[in-house]
C-alpha cells in the first residue's frame, strides 16, 4: 500500500473511530462544582468533592453512538449516607437515552448499593441493584459500560453484572439512534439515596470525595471494525453473570410483580 493510501486510511479511521486512554485533560471537561472537581497528576486522576453547598461533576468532550468506556473509581469512604457517586451515559433532549451506574452511599460498615438503569426515549423503569463483593472505598475498581446495537453489558472488574439485550423484535425500545455523552458526578440525594431517604447526610463528615482514574474510551458515530461493536456474552461470561445475580443482586425489576401487576415487562421473559 502506498504511503498516501496508508495516510488516507488512517485519517478515515480517525474520522469514524475514537480511542483514548487515561488522560482526563484530553477526554473530559469538569462541568460543574466551582472548583470541587479537580484534574490532577497530569491528567491521570480526577477527584470530585461534595460539601453542603455543592457537589461536582464532569463530562466527556465527545458524544458517542455506541462504544465501550472503562473507568476506575474509588468511592467515598466511611459514612457516605445520602451521597450518590455516578458514572453514566446520557443523550440530550426531553426524550433522552441513558445507561446508569449509580453508587448509593450508606452508613459506615454497610455496603454501598450499586444501582443500574437503562432509559430509552426518556423512559426508564428498568432498575437492577447489587451489592459488591469487595470494599469499593479501599481501592480503585474498574466499572465498564459496553453499548453496541445488539446489547448493553455492564461489568465490574471484568465480571458482567447485567446484560440488556436489544428486544425491538418484540416491541421493546432500545437506545441505538442518539449519541450519548459520558458523565460522572458526586452529589447529595439524602431525600432518597439511603434507605429511601431515612438516613440523611452527615455534613460533619464533609467534604466527601470520590476519585476517578484510568479512563479509557472507545467509541464511534459510525460502525467501526472493533471487537466491542459485535461483542456478545460467551459461556464463561454468562456463568459469571449468573453468579453475580444469584449472590449479589438485591433488586430486579423483572421480578417485581407488585410493580407490574399486569405482568412482567416483555424483555424479562426467558426467551427474550
Amino acid at each position: 500500500m502506498s504511503p498516501f493510501k496508508i495516510f488516507f486510511f488512517a485519517a478515515l479511521l480517525a474520522a469514524v473511530f475514537s480511542f483514548s486512554a487515561a488522560d482526563f485533560n484530553s477526554d473530559v471537561n469538569v462541568a460543574w462544582g466551582n472548583g470541587r472537581g479537580k484534574i490532577l497528576n497530569n491528567g491521570q486522576l480526577l477527584t470530585l468533592s461534595l460539601d453542603r453547598s455543592s457537589g461536582s461533576g464532569f463530562q466527556s468532550k465527545t458524544e458517542y453512538l455506541f462504544g465501550k468506556i472503562d473507568m476506575q473509581i474509588k468511592l467515598v469512604p466511611g459514612n457516605s449516607a445520602g451521597t450518590v457517586t455516578t458514572f453514566y451515559l446520557k443523550s440530550e433532549g426531553s426524550t433522552w437515552d441513558e445507561i446508569d451506574f449509580e453508587f448509593l452511599g450508606n452508613m459506615s460498615g454497610d455496603p454501598y448499593t450499586l444501582h443500574t438503569n437503562v432509559y430509552t426515549q426518556g423512559k426508564g423503569d428498568k432498575e437492577q441493584q447489587f451489592y459488591l463483593w469487595f470494599d469499593p472505598t479501599a481501592n480503585f475498581h474498574t466499572y465498564s459500560i459496553l453499548w453496541n446495537p445488539q446489547r448493553i453489558i455492564l461489568t465490574v472488574d471484568g465480571t458482567p453484572i447485567r446484560e440488556f439485550k436489544n428486544s425491538e423484535s418484540i416491541g421493546v425500545l432500545f437506545p441505538k439512534s442518539k449519541p450519548m455523552r459520558m458523565y460522572a458526578s458526586l452529589w447529595n440525594a439524602d431525600d432518597w439515596a439511603t434507605r429511601g431517604g431515612l438516613v440523611k447526610t452527615d455534613w460533619s463528615k464533609a467534604p466527601f470525595m470520590a476519585s476517578y482514574r484510568s479512563i479509557k474510551i472507545e467509541g464511534s458515530s459510525c460502525s467501526p471494525s472493533s471487537s466491542w461493536y459485535t461483542q456478545q456474552m460467551d459461556a464463561t461470561s454468562q456463568a459469571r453473570l449468573r453468579w453475580v445475580q444469584k449472590n449479589y443482586m438485591i433488586y430486579n425489576y423483572c421480578t417485581d410483580r407488585k410493580r407490574f401487576p399486569q405482568g412482567i415487562p416483555r424483555e424479562c421473559a426467558p426467551s427474550a
